[in-house]
């Protein structure tokens, strides 16, 4: 057992490359391989995460469970998940993110195919809950990784190019389980993703390297000559601080990761509820096919790829790495594009697919950008830890999309659930606004401390 948990330990820092041309070359290699690991495992923890959303009209048809019913299983997978990502992110920061993420993959792809084999509410939970723990294995490492392979002047570009991962996975999976659902029954649209992310759990500890120190290069701050980056590994090489100090120092008595964390909750009651209910409002309420209705909410993950695009090309290029600006502009966008789809009479198919790649684009804008600015506005060697705890609150309103918001769509009707929308659109916005000038980490600060004393 213990060779086995061996894998998890991060590995240590190899003998240093000493050749110049050397390193820039596996600098660029081990970069963009990275990259597309992470890109790729991440979309798929969203084929199995999201699998069961697009299932639902057919899983009611056929096994005849209400709107409350599904939506405590949507909360459950929120809770164990988001549970997970706080504590798993305190893992990460200290584990072999290769190993992590690649367990978590295919784990979720074993409960996902189980989840299909199973008939009752009672196995569904279970299954569906086991899921969300397990789903919580993806985020921190790729935290991990975006922090130590890409410095801070281009990370907002990198984290919003792999941040759309979400979205080709989002896009993907309601044509995909529609299509399944449709011709082999809803369990298909289980046991496909679930297969599927099996498969690519293999191909990430293939692929994956843990820190560029595990194979003799630089730090990225040296490699990209970034002066914050080697400014911070110089205060951190002084810093002996044990995990728990780090958390309590750099995480609970970080103002600006609780603001962050209580706007990314709001933030992603909207980004769920739409994700997951608008495929059936479209059919009971505007007409729609349920293959039509998927294709209409796929145009929320598109959205959501230009719109993270945009927003880490706007914070880095624009606002000079500042996340707070353009958090704060998306969020008002959110508003403006949740009444617009709100107002879109029956009828107007066109008009209500341009209403859900706004919401779309607009949300997905502080759904990266919030976690960038937790890693920076936290420390290095805690951003895994800051983006969990902040993760945490995220899926405590995804767990308020799910059975709280299917009550009030199942007692007040679609009205009550845009209402509700529209409230938490406004919520995110005032909690977004304090943090338009928040510009670096607080690890400076903390280390200059003795110097001024």
């Amino acid at each position: 057992m213990s060779g086995i948990l061996d894998c998890f330990q991060p590995p240590p820092p190899a003998e240093c490359i000493q050749d110049g041309d050397k390193i820039a070359k596996d600098y660029r290699y081990w970069r963009i391989r990275t990259f597309y690991s992470m890109f790729l495992g991440y979309a798929f923890f969203y084929f199995s995460r999201k699998s069961f959303t697009f299932a639902m009209p057919a899983l009611i048809a056929d096994l005849g469970f209400d709107k409350g019913q599904l939506g405590m299983l949507a909360t459950i997978l929120s809770l164990s998940y988001g549970l997970s990502k706080f504590l798993s992110g305190m893992l990460a920061d200290r584990s072999n993110a290769r190993y992590f993420m690649a367990v978590g993959l295919i784990l979720t792809g074993v409960f996902n195919i189980c989840f299909g084999l199973s008939s009752s509410i009672f196995w569904f939970a279970v299954f569906w809950g086991l899921n969300g723990w397990f789903q919580g294995f993806g985020w921190p490492p790729c935290a991990r990784l975006l922090t130590h392979w890409y410095s801070k002047s281009e990370r907002g570009r990198w984290w919003a190019a792999w941040n759309v991962s979400h979205n080709v996975g989002g896009a993907i999976i309601p044509l995909l389980a529609a299509v399944c659902a449709m011709y082999f029954g809803w369990r298909y649209a289980m046991y496909v993703p679930g297969v599927l992310c099996i498969l690519v759990g293999f191909v990430l500890i293939n692929r994956l390297r843990d820190t560029p120190e595990s194979l003799g290069l630089p730090s990225v701050g040296i490699y990209r000559k970034d002066e914050q980056e080697i400014a911070e590994a110089q205060a951190d090489s002084e810093n002996n601080m044990s995990a728990k100090q780090m958390f309590v120092e750099f995480v609970l008595k970080n103002k600006f990761i609780w603001l962050l964390a209580i706007a990314y909750l709001f933030v992603y009651v909207i980004r769920i509820g739409f994700n997951d209910w608008t495929a059936l409002f479209l059919v009971e309420n505007k007409g729609y096919s349920q293959l039509g209705a998927n294709g209409c909410v796929s145009l929320f993950e598109v959205g959501g790829f230009c719109g993270s695009l945009v927003a880490g090309w706007a914070s880095d290029r624009i606002f000079s790495a500042q996340r707070g600006p353009v958090n704060a502009l998306y969020a008002g966008g959110i508003l403006l594009s949740v009444l617009l789809f709100w107002l879109v009479p029956p009828g107007y198919a066109l008009l209500d697919s341009a209403a859900m790649f706004l919401i779309g684009f607009t949300v997905f804008g502080p759904q990266m950008l919030i976690g960038v600015a937790a890693a920076e506005l936290s420390h290095k060697k805690a951003a895994a830890t800051s983006t969990g705890f902040i993760g945490w609150f995220a899926y405590a309103g995804s767990a308020l999309a799910g059975y709280p918001l299917g009550v009030i769509a199942q007692s007040f009707g679609w009205y009550g659930f845009f209402l509700t929308m529209a409230i938490c659109s406004l919520v995110s916005l005032a909690l977004l606004m304090p943090l338009w000038s928040a510009g670096h980490s607080p690890q400076r600060d903390f280390q200059a401390e003795p110097e001024v004393a």
